[in-house]
Protein backbone atom coordinates (compact mmCIF):
# COMPACT_ATOMS: atom_id res chain seq x y z
CA UNK A 1 0.00 0.00 0.00
CA UNK A 2 1.97 2.99 -1.30
CA UNK A 3 1.52 6.51 -0.07
CA UNK A 4 2.83 9.89 -1.21
CA UNK A 5 2.92 13.43 0.07
CA UNK A 6 2.82 16.02 -2.70
CA UNK A 7 1.68 19.58 -3.31
CA UNK A 8 -2.03 19.91 -3.93
CA UNK A 9 -3.23 21.24 -7.27
CA UNK A 10 -6.43 22.99 -8.33
CA UNK A 11 -7.83 19.58 -9.29
CA UNK A 12 -7.62 18.56 -5.60
CA UNK A 13 -9.76 21.41 -4.21
CA UNK A 14 -13.01 19.43 -4.04
CA UNK A 15 -11.46 16.38 -2.35
CA UNK A 16 -9.50 18.53 0.13
CA UNK A 17 -12.62 20.52 0.99
CA UNK A 18 -14.51 17.29 1.70
CA UNK A 19 -11.60 15.90 3.73
CA UNK A 20 -11.17 19.00 5.90
CA UNK A 21 -14.87 19.29 6.64
CA UNK A 22 -15.13 15.57 7.42
CA UNK A 23 -12.25 15.86 9.90
CA UNK A 24 -13.53 18.94 11.74
CA UNK A 25 -17.28 19.34 11.43
CA UNK A 26 -20.52 17.39 11.51
CA UNK A 27 -21.44 14.03 12.99
CA UNK A 28 -18.99 12.11 10.80
CA UNK A 29 -16.07 14.07 12.29
CA UNK A 30 -16.86 12.59 15.70
CA UNK A 31 -15.35 9.28 14.48
CA UNK A 32 -11.97 10.98 14.88
CA UNK A 33 -10.44 12.91 17.75
CA UNK A 34 -9.89 16.17 15.82
CA UNK A 35 -13.56 17.14 15.63
CA UNK A 36 -14.71 20.67 16.39
CA UNK A 37 -18.37 19.72 15.97
CA UNK A 38 -19.14 20.45 19.64
CA UNK A 39 -17.54 23.91 19.35
CA UNK A 40 -18.71 25.15 15.95
CA UNK A 41 -21.59 24.61 13.57
CA UNK A 42 -21.33 24.95 9.81
CA UNK A 43 -18.34 24.22 7.63
CA UNK A 44 -14.61 24.53 8.33
CA UNK A 45 -13.92 25.78 4.80
CA UNK A 46 -15.49 25.64 1.37
CA UNK A 47 -14.22 24.49 -2.02
CA UNK A 48 -13.64 28.00 -3.39
CA UNK A 49 -11.56 28.95 -0.34
CA UNK A 50 -9.47 25.77 -0.75
CA UNK A 51 -8.97 26.60 -4.44
CA UNK A 52 -7.89 30.14 -3.47
CA UNK A 53 -5.35 28.76 -0.97
CA UNK A 54 -3.90 26.36 -3.54
CA UNK A 55 -3.04 29.21 -5.93
CA UNK A 56 -1.94 31.70 -3.24
CA UNK A 57 1.72 32.62 -3.84
CA UNK A 58 2.89 32.25 -0.23
CA UNK A 59 0.77 29.17 0.56
CA UNK A 60 1.31 25.49 -0.15
CA UNK A 61 -1.09 22.69 0.67
CA UNK A 62 0.49 19.29 0.99
CA UNK A 63 -1.72 16.23 0.48
CA UNK A 64 -1.22 12.71 1.77
CA UNK A 65 -2.43 10.23 -0.85
CA UNK A 66 -2.87 6.50 -0.42
CA UNK A 67 -4.43 4.26 -3.08
CA UNK A 68 -5.45 7.34 -5.10
CA UNK A 69 -7.41 8.82 -2.14
CA UNK A 70 -6.46 12.01 -0.34
CA UNK A 71 -6.46 10.98 3.33
CA UNK A 72 -4.71 14.02 4.78
CA UNK A 73 -3.56 17.54 4.11
CA UNK A 74 -1.82 20.51 5.71
CA UNK A 75 -1.70 24.19 4.81
CA UNK A 76 1.71 25.89 4.97
CA UNK A 77 1.91 29.67 4.64
CA UNK A 78 4.98 31.89 4.71
CA UNK A 79 4.61 34.66 7.29
CA UNK A 80 7.76 36.79 7.32
CA UNK A 81 10.50 34.55 8.75
CA UNK A 82 8.12 31.82 9.95
CA UNK A 83 6.01 29.12 8.33
CA UNK A 84 2.42 28.98 9.54
CA UNK A 85 0.99 25.47 9.76
CA UNK A 86 -2.78 25.17 9.58
CA UNK A 87 -5.66 22.99 8.52
CA UNK A 88 -3.83 19.77 9.39
CA UNK A 89 -6.52 17.25 8.54
CA UNK A 90 -6.73 13.46 8.47
CA UNK A 91 -9.79 11.48 7.40
CA UNK A 92 -11.57 10.47 10.64
CA UNK A 93 -11.54 6.73 9.85
CA UNK A 94 -7.75 6.78 9.36
CA UNK A 95 -6.75 8.90 12.37
CA UNK A 96 -4.27 7.34 14.79
CA UNK A 97 -2.27 5.68 12.01
CA UNK A 98 0.55 8.23 11.77
CA UNK A 99 -0.70 10.25 8.80
CA UNK A 100 -0.87 13.47 10.81
CA UNK A 101 2.67 12.93 12.10
CA UNK A 102 3.92 12.35 8.52
CA UNK A 103 2.24 15.56 7.34
CA UNK A 104 3.67 17.48 10.29
CA UNK A 105 7.17 16.23 9.44
CA UNK A 106 6.64 17.03 5.74
CA UNK A 107 5.63 20.56 6.70
CA UNK A 108 8.74 20.98 8.83
CA UNK A 109 10.92 19.64 6.00
CA UNK A 110 9.23 22.06 3.61
CA UNK A 111 10.10 24.93 6.00
CA UNK A 112 13.73 23.81 6.06
CA UNK A 113 13.78 23.70 2.24
CA UNK A 114 12.77 27.39 2.33
CA UNK A 115 15.46 28.11 4.97
CA UNK A 116 12.76 28.91 7.53
CA UNK A 117 13.64 27.90 11.08
CA UNK A 118 10.38 28.49 12.94
CA UNK A 119 6.98 26.87 12.57
CA UNK A 120 3.97 28.66 14.08
CA UNK A 121 0.32 27.72 14.45
CA UNK A 122 -2.87 28.62 16.25
CA UNK A 123 -5.17 26.13 17.98
CA UNK A 124 -8.50 26.77 19.66
CA UNK A 125 -7.59 27.11 23.34
CA UNK A 126 -10.10 24.52 24.62
CA UNK A 127 -8.67 21.82 22.33
CA UNK A 128 -6.40 20.46 25.09
CA UNK A 129 -5.90 17.03 23.52
CA UNK A 130 -4.81 18.59 20.23
CA UNK A 131 -2.52 21.11 21.93
CA UNK A 132 -0.96 18.24 23.90
CA UNK A 133 -0.37 16.32 20.64
CA UNK A 134 1.53 19.26 19.16
CA UNK A 135 3.53 19.72 22.38
CA UNK A 136 4.55 16.04 22.20
CA UNK A 137 5.87 16.82 18.71
CA UNK A 138 8.08 19.68 19.88
CA UNK A 139 5.74 22.67 19.67
CA UNK A 140 5.62 25.07 22.62
CA UNK A 141 2.89 27.37 23.82
CA UNK A 142 4.12 30.95 23.42
CA UNK A 143 1.68 32.45 25.93
CA UNK A 144 0.17 34.54 23.13
CA UNK A 145 -3.57 34.37 22.57
CA UNK A 146 -5.54 35.62 19.59
CA UNK A 147 -9.24 36.25 19.19
CA UNK A 148 -11.24 33.63 17.31
CA UNK A 149 -12.62 35.75 14.49
CA UNK A 150 -15.00 34.28 11.92
CA UNK A 151 -15.02 36.59 8.88
CA UNK A 152 -18.08 34.82 7.46
CA UNK A 153 -20.11 31.67 8.02
CA UNK A 154 -17.97 29.64 5.58
CA UNK A 155 -15.54 29.23 8.49
CA UNK A 156 -18.10 28.04 11.01
CA UNK A 157 -20.50 29.40 13.57
CA UNK A 158 -19.11 29.32 17.13
CA UNK A 159 -21.35 27.72 19.77
CA UNK A 160 -19.41 29.46 22.56
CA UNK A 161 -16.78 32.17 23.08
CA UNK A 162 -13.51 30.88 21.61
CA UNK A 163 -9.92 32.06 21.32
CA UNK A 164 -6.68 30.74 19.84
CA UNK A 165 -3.41 29.91 21.55
CA UNK A 166 -0.19 30.26 19.57
CA UNK A 167 2.36 27.45 19.39
CA UNK A 168 5.84 27.57 17.88
CA UNK A 169 8.62 25.15 17.13
CA UNK A 170 12.22 26.02 16.36
CA UNK A 171 13.62 23.70 13.71
CA UNK A 172 17.20 22.48 13.94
Amino acid sequence: MGSTIDKATAADAKAINQLVNSAYRGEGSKQGWTTEADLLDGTRIDESAVADLIVEADTTILKYVEDNHILGCVELRKEKDKLYLGMLSVAPNTQGKGIGKKLLMAGENYAKSLHINTMVMTVISVRKELIDWYVRHGYELTGERKPFVVPDTRWGIPKQQLEFVVLEKRLS
